[in-house]
């Protein structure tokens, strides 16, 4: 079982008459990838800078390994942080930026030559050692502010943002990078992101936040497959989202119909809220599905069609490598394992 590193407990922060954080509570363990992930605005740039020790919490706890270090400066904690804005020094060379933490702190030459020498190799910038930084790209510009904070050997590094102002297949790769470079250091990142692709790519535990508020903690799978309110179901992903109610456990009524699903523990009669995910469903004969309705639109999107079908309740949006042409009537069916059973917003 992995060592809890970091706990935040009810951490709050205001800003003038704004209350930005309400009541923050979460747990981030040694080796761990967490994804701080929710639109601009939610709160998830403020915990960082919380972590980091530029803000301090109006109220609430950050324990490090169980030692309270909210009043603790930034260059007196073992943490890092890595901005979008790499913050770069123009007149210092790749190796003299990545060294200069060491620098700082007096280290014996020879090692901060061999130190920076394995972040070099870490980072995939092996001959760059003398290079101009502003002759560097972005993607290596930003390997090299990944490794001048790496080189200091934290136990904890902050990403905020990283990856915004790079190119989209220039940030694919260096998604894949990061993770790689998580792996080999065995540190734990906290990474900040509105980019839910990425943060289900790349993360151990994700935290969807809005408002101030963590809506749900879980893995990338339970984050898509399971969300827990229509927040969450509408920030990750593509979702049909339908209110109904829960007859039993392992029945759903909505649309009319009742439906088989996998999920239980809610009351009988309960109004909740129902996911199906597009490509979940498939389209079949009228004749073969509870749900009737006609085809209204068909994009392709290169590995499928996304398909909009009106019934007489509601429009579903469908992902499908199927074709269906606009004004064919079509059925919808699914599985109990497609039906997602959420707590209606406003009722936990």
């Amino acid at each position: 079982m992995k060592n809890k590193l970091i706990e935040l407990k009810e951490l709050t922060k205001n800003f003038d008459d704004q209350q930005v954080l309400k009541g923050i509570d979460l747990d981030i363990y040694e080796n761990e990838f967490l994804t701080l992930l929710g639109p601009s605005g939610c709160g998830k740039t403020t915990t960082l800078r919380i972590l980091a020790g530029f803000e301090e919490p109006s109220s609430g706890e950050v324990l490090f390994n169980g030692i309270e270090i909210s009043k603790i400066p930034p260059y007196k904690r073992e943490i890092n942080t890595v901005f979008q804005k790499y913050a770069l020094f123009p007149h210092l060379n790749v190796e003299d930026n990545i060294a200069f933490g060491l620098n700082l702190k007096k280290q014996d030459k020879s090692m901060i030559t061999q130190k920076v020498s394995r972040m070099l190799k870490m980072v995939g910038l092996e001959g760059f050692e003398k290079r101009d930084v502003s002759l560097l790209s972005g993607g290596q510009q930003q390997r090299v502010a990944i490794a001048r904070a790496l080189v200091n050997e934290p136990k904890v590094l902050l990403l905020d943002e990283p990856l915004g102002a790079l190119d989209a297949k220039i940030r694919k790769q260096m998604q894949v990078e990061l993770k790689k470079i998580q792996r080999e250091v065995g540190i734990t990142f906290v990474y900040v992101t509105h980019d839910q692709e990425e943060a289900l790519s790349m993360s151990d535990t994700v935290v969807v936040m809005n408002n101030g508020e963590i809506q749900q903690i879980g893995s990338p799978t339970d984050i898509y497959n399971e969300p827990e309110n229509r927040f969450v179901a509408g920030f990750i992903g593509e979702s049909n989202i339908i209110e109904g109610h829960m007859i039993h456990d392992f029945l759903v009524e909505f649309d009319g119909f009742q439906f088989e699903c996998v999920d239980k523990g809610f009351p009988e009669n309960e109004e909740i809220e129902v996911v199906l995910r597009p490509e979940d469903l498939d389209i079949v004969e009228p004749e073969k599905a509870k749900i009737v309705g006609t085809v209204r639109n068909i994009t392709f999107k290169g590995v499928h069609y996304e398909i909009i079908i009106d019934t007489d309740k509601r429009t579903y949006m469908v992902q499908t490598t199927d074709y269906a042409e606009p004004g064919r009537k079509v059925g919808l069916t699914f599985g109990p394992e497609d039906v997602h059973v959420m707590w209606k917003m406003g009722v936990y």
